[in-house]
């Protein structure tokens, strides 16, 4: 009989999509497969699918690892990902590993699992990513979550902004070719899958690396064509992805979800020369208000860091005075931690912990403070939600401009869009009747 399998998975949406895909190959060859959180079964062979974004994830990357030989000192534990591909010779020191393998190793881990299962001697696989000029593919992935499906659809970035250790983890951007995403979707559909998320490292970068002219609109026009998918959710992206000619184009695909994530990381024109982001706040609040004009419903997020290098009072006032202005739905708000690697580790006048500690505490309340007064515009309005669980007896769900939605009917939700009546907002979410 074949081994047990547990995946444990940090970081972005691209490592999930890249778990699914390795999932699908352990099962293909008759492994049995256990889910994240089951606690009762001790799995023979552990894979952690690592993040190296900040500091922080790098702590947890090594925590999960040993944590698992703690738990049985049989287990056979693999580090793969972002962290294991920038810090392979840490992770080599470390006992409690048996197997190291990066990004490009991703596609053929069964081979590499089966080997060490052979020899039985400690190995560290990576290839140098940044010589990778070819998107590894894994080939139609259909195990997913039940109502929706992550889709990558490029690797690598190119930006190389000051702070980000990604471009070395990654490598250059690849894209995948239109016809394996859209063949891939196709079977997703099949399966009952209502819901796609177009995920991928930079995916404002899709086709840049294409001989042909093929961009991003391109691909979500053709995706937007296939049968039984009603939604189309984008991940993040680059804020310069939004022209008039994309809005213009997008706003012809019905099954575009009204949310966008757009990464500005800071309100302040001298930071963002430092992060070398690519845009100003004056280029950044022209392309909100092309999304806002476009849809009446827009919901909007983004990406803050506090405390970069150099980042004063006053240009954190002109941070937090702009954040007023723009009005995200949410802000996601990370204090700045030195990254071993990056240009910004090394600048001057670094932030203290107390200073950043206090900028994030006034971006969070702000955070919440527009989130509950988006969300109260909704009251005794109708909505439609894509159910996705149900948990504790109330059926949890979004709408197609992402906001929560929890719903107590006896009736059967799970992965059906159905309208709701809007009636309490508690905090992160809206308390709706189901209108049958």
């Amino acid at each position: 009989m074949k081994e047990v399998v547990k995946f444990i998975t940090l970081g972005c949406k691209v490592n999930q999509y890249e778990t699914n895909a390795m999932t699908q190959k352990f099962i293909e060859e008759g492994y049995k497969i256990i889910e994240e959180n089951n606690e009762e079964i001790i799995p023979d062979i552990c894979i952690i699918n690592t993040c190296t974004v900040t500091n922080m994830s790098d702590r947890k990357s090594r925590h999960m690892l040993r944590k698992m030989k703690e738990k049985n000192r049989d287990t056979i534990v693999v580090a793969v990902g972002c962290y294991a591909q920038v810090a392979k010779q840490e992770l080599s020191k470390i006992e409690e590993i048996d197997l190291v393998l990066g990004n490009n190793e991703k596609v053929e881990i069964v081979k590499y699992v089966e080997e060490f299962l052979e020899q039985r001697q400690k190995k560290v696989e990576t290839e140098d990513v940044m010589q990778s000029r070819k998107f590894s593919e894994f080939g139609d992935i259909t195990f997913s979550e039940k109502t929706r499906a992550v889709i990558k659809v490029q690797d690598g970035c190119d930006r190389f902004c000051s702070y980000c250790i990604i471009p070395y983890a990654r490598g250059r951007v690849r894209s995948r070719k239109p016809e394996s995403i859209i063949s891939e979707i196709t079977k997703i559909a099949k399966s009952g899958i209502k819901e796609i998320v177009i995920t991928g490292i930079h995916i404002a970068s899709y086709g840049k690396d294409f001989k042909e002219d093929y961009q991003l609109i391109d691909l979500l026009e053709g995706i937007n064509k296939i049968e039984g998918i009603q939604r189309i959710r984008l991940g993040s992206i680059e804020p310069l992805l939004i022209t008039d000619e994309f809005v213009t184009r997008l706003k012809k695909l019905e099954k575009i979800c009204h949310h966008f994530h757009l990464s500005l990381q800071s309100g302040c024109d001298e930071t963002l020369k430092r992060m070398n982001r690519r845009y100003t706040t004056e280029q950044f609040e022209k392309i909100v208000k092309l999304l806002r004009n476009a849809y009446e419903d827009v919901n909007l997020t983004t990406d803050i860091i506090v405390g970069f290098p150099g980042e004063t009072e006053e240009e954190f006032s002109k941070t937090f005075e702009f954040l007023k202005r723009v009005k995200f739905y949410k802000m996601h708000v990370f204090k700045y931690s030195p990254r071993k690697g990056t240009k910004a580790a090394v600048m001057e006048n670094q932030v203290s912990g107390n200073i950043k500690e206090e900028r994030s505490k006034r971006l969070i309340e702000l955070s919440n403070k527009n989130e509950i007064e988006y969300n109260n515009k909704y009251i005794g309005k109708e909505v439609e939600v894509l159910f996705e669980e149900k948990k504790d007896g109330i059926y949890k769900g979004h709408t197609q401009n992402y906001i929560m939605i929890h719903c107590n009917t006896d009736e059967n939700l799970e992965n059906k869009i159905e309208k709701v009546l809007c009636k309490e907002v508690k905090y992160e979410f809206i308390i709706a009747d189901f209108k049958g």
